[in-house]
C-alpha cells in the first residue's frame, strides 16, 4: 500500500470575495472527495489564493499515478480558468 499526499496551490485571480473562493472550494472539495480522497482546506485570508492539502491510499505506484491524473483532469475540465500548482509525494 502506498499513502500519497497532494499540496494544491490555487490562484484565483477572479474572485473577489470570501463568498466566491469558498464557492469554487466548495465545488472542487465535493469533486475530489468522489474520487475516495481526503481533502482538508488549509487557505489563509487572502482571497485569491487558496491552498488544499489532499491524501489517498493506494495498491501500487501505477495506481497512485492515475489518482493524481484524475485530479489534474478534473482541474483541467471543469476549473479551466484556474491557474494551481499541484506538488506530491508518496509515502
Amino acid at each position: 500500500m502506498i499513502l500519497a499526499q497532494a499540496f494544491l496551490h490555487l490562484e484565483l485571480p477572479h474572485i473577489s470575495s470570501l463568498k466566491g473562493r469558498r464557492q469554487v472550494l466548495s465545488s472542487l472539495k465535493e469533486r475530489l472527495r468522489k474520487l475516495n480522497l481526503s481533502v482538508i482546506d488549509l487557505s489563509g485570508e487572502y482571497v485569491r489564493e487558496a491552498d488544499l492539502a489532499i491524501a489517498w491510499l493506494a495498491h501500487d505506484p501505477r495506481q497512485s499515478a492515475q489518482v493524481r491524473q484524475s485530479i489534474e483532469g478534473i482541474l483541467q475540465r471543469h476549473f479551466p480558468e484556474l491557474e494551481y500548482d499541484l506538488e506530491w509525494e508518496e509515502i
